[in-house]
């Protein structure tokens, strides 16, 4: 019998960044994420968040490409949001993700980043959690991956 671990941490953010996911309600759009995890077969291992953003952690099965899992989770949950009276500002979700793998040796750390989401938030603004992550798990820093402002 095959065994797999494939952690991987996943990040994207709303429109624009607006602050758009009632934080009174995030809870609902989790479990929604989670079902969406579950039907592909995947182990959702902490999802938290701020009003512009998602952060998840999952276990990724290994049938599942993960550019399939984040479209679908991104799709289904804009489609729900918009129709929800509890996410009325909600717009959409930015184009693009980050996702990076992680070692099991660095899960516990990584659900900790993901708890503290609300108060690591007090110290430090998106754009510079979004910088170190992306020298964290190296990648090429863009800032328009995160499209704070309308194009034009």
């Amino acid at each position: 019998m095959s065994k797999t671990r494939i952690l991987v941490h996943i990040v994207f953010s709303t429109k624009y960044r607006q602050p758009t996911i009632s934080l009174n309600h995030k809870r609902r759009l989790y479990a929604y994420i989670h079902g969406i995890i579950q039907k592909y077969r995947c182990k959702t291992l902490r999802i938290n968040g701020l009003a512009d953003h998602v952060h998840i952690l999952i276990d990724l099965h290994p049938s599942v490409a993960l550019a399939t899992l984040v479209k679908e989770i991104k799709q289904s949950t804009s489609l729900w949001m918009k129709n929800e009276i509890d996410f009325k500002k909600f717009s959409g979700w930015n184009e693009g993700y980050y996702a990076a793998s992680i070692g099991a040796n660095e899960e516990a750390a990584c659900v900790q980043y993901i708890i503290n989401q609300d108060t690591s938030h007090n110290e430090k603004d998106f754009i510079t959690e979004m910088k170190q992550l992306a020298m964290e798990y190296q990648f090429e820093w863009d800032e328009r991956d995160w499209g704070a402002t309308p194009p034009g």
